[in-house]
């Protein structure tokens, strides 16, 4: 038990039971597998998410593009968030939002089926679709929306086989973009501008060495790039003209 940090046992140790040895626990956390996964759930903002190793485990960095959304946005109709994973983002934003309609999709349909559990378990009414980006989209959104926000894959494959242990126990389509890890964020530069009507938010996460790439990579947008808390770049920022 030595290997584990003092407060990282505490959380173990209130979760050990007859059905869970704290013996067991301490041997999934040395395995690498995540405190947040083995513990069941995970905080997020105004929320208490379920997590697994379906999906991310939220971080204060998209906390962090939760509280910036807010910020710029005042009584949203339409909010997208593409790769949604748990759902935080976009249950969080509908938390924040209550009169918003809240469309959220992923590529991964175990990342669906966490965000619908996480629907119900938050009692907060979005629309949640397996798919690429934008496809799942309802066709009259186009236009139409006032905040769209993601938190996409960003790592490249040469910087995830260097990731910590268990961050790698992480699903790796929600991590890996592809060689350079701007290919995910490339995509949805593309299409955002068309999805946003004039005065639209978006607010996209991106990796600390991307952001020149990463701000260039949306066509018809004005961006910024804005840091996070430890000083690095983190967040796309754009409002359409």
């Amino acid at each position: 038990m030595e290997h584990i940090p003092p407060h990282e046992l505490s959380r173990l140790q209130a979760i050990a039971g007859p059905s869970k040895p704290l013996a067991d626990l301490v041997a999934r956390r040395l395995d690498g597998e995540p405190l947040q996964y083995i513990e069941g759930s995970a905080p997020f903002g105004p929320l208490d998410l379920l997590v697994d190793e379906r999906v991310l485990v939220p971080r204060p960095e998209t906390e962090g593009l939760f509280e910036i959304a807010t910020k710029m946005v005042r009584n949203p109709e339409v909010v997208v968030d593409l790769c949604t994973g748990s759902g935080a983002l976009a249950l969080a934003l509908k938390k924040a939002f209550p009169t918003a309609a809240v469309f959220a999709t992923d590529i991964s349909e175990g990342a669906i089926e966490v965000a619908t559990q996480n629907r119900h378990r938050n009692q907060l009414d979005i629309y949640l679709a397996a798919g690429d980006l934008f496809d799942p989209l309802p066709a009259a959104l186009l236009g139409e929306v006032d905040l769209l926000v993601a938190n996409p894959p960003y790592v490249s494959e040469s910087e995830f086989e260097v990731l910590p242990k268990d961050v790698k126990r992480e699903p790796k389509v929600a991590l890996v973009a592809g060689r350079t890890g701007l290919e995910v964020i490339e995509e949805i530069g593309a299409s955002a501008s068309a999805w946003m009507r004039p005065g639209a938010v978006l607010v996209c996460e991106i990796g600390e060495k991307q952001g020149v790439s990463a701000s260039s990579s949306f066509h018809g947008l004005p961006t910024v790039v804005r840091k996070d808390l430890a000083g690095r770049d983190r967040y796309v920022i754009a409002v359409k003209p």
